[in-house]
């Protein structure tokens, strides 16, 4: 087999989300997140992100990091169809690939040119777990990036799914006010697997430093208490 060269790590993107529960499925799909691109020392170089600021978007190439296998699959059981139907991998977003690279596209919110850090680049949507490697930025170009026209199969026809949530008022004041109306988008999602949604069960989200507990009957996921949960993951 034919290999290619080895990737550098140019960065690494720290979010709210300790574990890969609660991560939304999708780049975009709750813009209320809040997330921090910080390069290694080797790529931390202002000139590096010269003219980044003239850019609404970016893309991030990036590395499945808590997914490893020995070996790859022809076809995978994507969650969205149940996990029960099989589709080709190169025609999911499966992180269960020959290459564990991910894609996502976030909205630059502010490029950070002081602090410890800096450069750094402060984005929202994303959908990576806290600590994931970085190995790629670049620029998204509406005339050529976004296609009005493109079918979107199986994963369009579920684009919309979300689910009610009771947060009681007590208990979403216990997260921070900057945090909220993220854990809310998060919690709109249904984090759980569409395979395993068992009524009632007690699941929990760690969320910004919280641990979001809840359950699920007849469509509504209810939110039962919120307590202090682990540390961010710091590099």
């Amino acid at each position: 087999m034919k290999k290619g060269r080895q990737l550098d790590i140019i960065a690494y993107i720290h979010t709210d989300f300790e574990s890969k529960f609660g991560v939304p499925r999708q780049s975009g799909l709750v813009p209320e997140l809040r997330a921090e691109i910080i390069f290694e020392p080797e790529y931390r170089r202002s000139e590096a992100l010269m003219g980044l600021e003239e850019f609404s978007h970016i893309w991030l190439i990036w590395d499945f990091s808590e997914v490893r296998r020995e070996n790859w699959s022809a076809t995978v059981f994507p969650p969205r169809l149940g996990g029960k139907e099989k589709r080709g991998v190169f025609a999911t977003r499966s992180p269960f690939r020959p290459n564990p690279l991910g894609l996502s596209c976030v909205k630059v919110e502010e490029v950070r040119r002081e602090g410890k850090y800096a450069p750094s680049i402060l984005v929202s949507g994303a959908d990576l777990m806290d600590g994931t490697p970085i190995y790629d930025v670049k620029p998204y170009l509406p005339y050529t990036d976004a296609r009005p026209e493109a079918v979107g199969g199986f994963g369009q026809e579920h684009r919309e799914d979300h689910i009610e949530v009771s947060f009681p008022e007590a208990l979403l004041k216990r997260l921070p006010e900057e945090k909220r109306a993220a854990a809310l988008g998060v919690l709109r999602q249904d984090p759980r697997a569409a395979y395993h949604k068992g009524a009632d069960y007690l699941y929990g989200v760690a969320f910004a430093g919280w641990d979001i507990r809840f359950t699920v009957s007849d469509g509504v996921l209810e939110v039962r208490d919120v307590v202090p949960g682990g540390s961010q993951r710091v590099k």
